[in-house]
């Protein structure tokens, strides 16, 4: 059986599926997962087949003026149309069920639809409304249970808006009947699709006001090999002195390089720790005997090696921090990071966000002082750590898969 996997968008929206996906081909199944060009290596290396996706286009956060609302909304939705020609070759490639991310669920229901291909939805944040919280991307603040779901559905009625000329140009292709992007998901919830989120209940409990259909299965953790181990200078970095803090924002902050690593040395030396800079797309980079620059490395081997995590908070970083029962200081930039740096700082686990535009040395270094010398931090973290534990993200979907399949 062929399972395709799609998902777009940076690195943390890709790497969660090749865990699953080699979970999935481990249990007998052929998998392949569509993605933008520069996560093939990223793939192929999970032992899973690559099928191509249109790259991200969307403007990211960085210096400079902030584009205008709708030339954003625009640009997305240009992308959004060009994403829906291109899944529709991948899935031409051969697919007997597929597996559908929060981004390219809008478009692979209508796919499922023309070739009759069962469906599942795979989603890395919670994106069905309810009382318990605002919808995660806008970065709303609680408005109460009525204005969090009121919230919720208008945010909602924004993406539909947004994917509406790819679901005209894309059902046109397939040779179905108009429909739009609303009324397709008023569809999908009518019936009750099963859509499985991978995260931890550790961070978000399962709200009861969710339709049926809608799981926490837990976190989908980046594939590792079995033989990877850090590099050389990574490891003498560590072994040389105490636990250092590792200072990264991942796919965020493009062209803030120089300032933030200036930022994050002085933070360090201010609060006497050691440091690890990930250069990200930042280029963050710095030299000493007390830091170190490192590239892409993964989280399940290095950040049980650490006194904290300076993070944006994207969904799989913040995961991994608290996996390994490490604390965080989090400095969200923009679409979910804000909610999943709430959630951290709600369970203790780390220091109240620092929002990227007020990050000062001062400010930083404050936090890493709190988070590294006060155990309640650690034990916030070492406690979500062993409810992790107990969960198994990617065998909640096999049963899934098995359930749809054989059903």
């Amino acid at each position: 059986m062929r399972i395709l996997i799609a998902a777009a968008g940076s690195r943390g929206d890709i790497a969660p599926y090749t865990g699953l996906g080699a979970e999935l081909r481990r249990a007998g199944y052929e998998v392949a997962l569509a993605a933008a060009d520069p996560f093939a290596p990223l793939v192929r290396a999970a032992g899973l087949e690559f099928r191509s996706l249109p790259a991200d286009t969307k403007a990211r956060p960085g210096t400079g003026t902030a584009p205008d609302r709708r030339e954003l909304m625009r640009t997305a939705a240009a992308f959004v149309t060009e994403l829906g020609q291109g899944f529709a070759e991948a899935v031409d490639g051969g697919a007997d069920l597929l597996l559908l991310s929060a981004t390219t669920a809008p478009l692979g229901w209508h796919l499922a639809e023309a070739t009759g291909i069962p469906s599942l939805g795979v989603h890395l944040q919670p994106t069905a409304p309810t009382g318990d919280f605002p919808p995660t991307v806008p970065g709303v603040r609680p408005l109460g249970r009525f204005g969090n779901r009121m919230t919720g559905h208008l945010a909602l009625r924004v993406a539909d808006r947004l994917y509406d000329p790819a679901v005209t140009q894309l059902r046109r292709r397939l040779g179905l009947p108009p429909c739009s992007a609303a009324a397709m998901r008023r569809r999908q919830e009518r019936a009750n699709r099963p859509v499985l989120y991978g995260f931890s209940t550790a961070l978000v409990r399962r709200p009861a006001d969710w339709r049926p259909g809608l799981e926490i299965a837990g976190t989908w953790w980046p594939h590792v090999d079995a033989d990877d181990r850090l590099p050389p200078e990574v490891e003498d970095f560590l072994r040389s002195g105490p636990p250092p803090v590792l200072v990264g924002f991942g796919s965020m902050a493009s062209g803030e390089g120089e300032r933030l690593s200036d930022l994050a040395v002085r933070a360090l030396r201010r609060a006497g720790l050691r440091g690890i800079l990930q250069a990200g797309a930042a280029g963050l980079a710095a030299e000493g005997d007390d830091v170190l620059t490192v590239g892409d490395l993964p989280h399940a081997l290095l950040f049980p090696r650490l006194a904290a995590v300076v993070h944006h908070a994207g969904a799989g970083t913040s995961a991994a921090a608290l996996r390994a029962g490490v604390p965080a200081v989090t400095v969200p930039v923009t679409a979910d990071q804000p909610f999943w740096a709430g959630r951290l700082a709600a369970i203790g686990a780390a220091a109240d966000p620092i929002p990227f535009r007020s990050l000062t040395a001062e400010a930083l270094a404050e936090s890493l002082r709190r988070v590294v010398h006060r155990p309640a931090y650690a034990r916030a973290a070492a406690g979500a750590a062993e409810h992790m534990a107990g969960e198994d993200g990617a065998g909640r979907v096999l049963l899934a898969v098995r359930q749809l399949t054989d059903g």
